[in-house]
């Protein structure tokens, strides 16, 4: 009977390290990375009467509207900063984007981040660690703002966007389009700043508050 206590508190002593271990997130100086820049990518010039027509065409066609974000974290500084792609020096956004119809998210998000952030965008060159879905994000109807929940009333909404984080590894390359600028911004800035972010990327550090930050020396 001792043997099998001592077996069962082995084992749970062994998930805890795993679970301790899963909520850790190493993170590398930015200056183990290389960054270069591609051909630009080609942006949809548009109004925001145009955009909530085509995201109306669109859930006519396919239904709802599903994109995935990531999450990804460097060290500058000793502290935590989060890289975000800004769009013709004004907006911000994290890196990802739109689904496919039938399309994966974990497919989809290697698929954008390679589109975005390497050389090649069939993604041979970069393997991204995507891990856990971090939050969701939903716009009850098209002329809304997102909101991370859904209300009970909602029963179509229009569009949900994901966040997974992904974890670098000590190294990688970053090529960036030509006509996106691809920043390391602190945690601590971006937390609760709406008024530059967004409500998304402001509650990002909110979203990590779970997991040990952990900065490695190089």
């Amino acid at each position: 009977m001792g043997d099998l206590h001592m077996g069962v508190e082995a084992e749970a002593i062994n998930d805890s390290s795993s679970d301790n271990h899963s909520k850790r997130v190493d993170i590398y100086p930015l200056s183990c990375y290389y960054f270069g820049s591609k051909e630009a990518i080609v942006f949809k010039d548009e109004t925001l009467s145009d955009r909530i027509n085509r995201m109306k065409s669109n859930y006519a066609a396919y239904g709802l509207r599903t994109s995935v974000e990531a999450v990804i974290l460097v060290e500058l500084f000793k502290h935590p900063h989060l890289l975000l792609l800004q769009v013709r020096n004004s907006f911000f956004k994290l890196p990802g984007g739109r689904l496919r119809p039938g399309e994966s998210d974990i497919d989809g998000l290697n698929r954008k981040l390679s589109r975005k952030l390497s050389a090649s965008e069939d993604g041979n060159e970069t393997e991204w660690q995507v891990g856990e879905c971090l939050g969701m994000w939903w716009r009850h109807d098209f002329e809304t703002l997102m909101y991370p929940y859904l209300p009970s009333k909602a029963k179509k909404p229009k569009e949900c966007t994901k966040l997974f984080l992904v974890r670098l590894p000590e190294s990688q390359k970053f090529i960036v389009p030509k006509n996106l600028k691809l920043l390391a911004v602190p945690l601590r800035q971006v937390h609760e700043n709406h008024k530059t972010y967004g409500p998304i990327i402001s509650g990002v550090p909110q979203l990590l508050s779970k997991f040990t930050i952990n900065i490695v020396d190089i």
